[in-house]
């Protein structure tokens, strides 16, 4: 499995910028897909979180209610809209997804995608 982060960019505070994760499986439907983020010197945050079946989502605390994962298991594409965005959600996002029953974690995850940078301007 290969993933693509892509959709980052460069933004004003309060803006909006959806990304997506695409996986180059015919299996995608059986992985949990994570999304994180890493700013410099930092360590990788855990941002949301999505099952197999897309019935069940997971958010950090600092999402708030701005951010909403989706997945469209045809498009083997994983999104996360980011809404009413802030400087501090600057950062790299990165995706990763897990097989079986378990979400993927930042240090139990079968494969992550290289990350998109988000930069949010005050």
């Amino acid at each position: 499995v290969q993933l693509q982060a892509s959709g980052g960019g460069l933004v004003q505070a309060g803006g909006s910028l959806r990304l997506s994760c695409t996986a180059s499986t015919r299996t995608f439907s059986s992985y949990n897909v994570g999304w994180f983020r890493q700013t410099p010197g930092k360590e990788y945050d855990f941002v949301a979180a999505i099952n197999r079946a897309a019935d069940t989502t997971h958010y950090a605390e600092f999402v708030e209610g701005r951010f909403t994962i989706s997945r469209d298991n045809a498009k083997n594409t994983v999104y996360l809209q980011m809404n009413n965005l802030r400087p501090e959600d600057t950062a790299v996002y990165s995706c990763a997804v897990r097989q079986g029953e378990l979400y993927p974690t930042i240090r139990n995850s079968d494969v992550w995608g290289q990350g998109t940078l988000v930069t949010v301007s005050s």
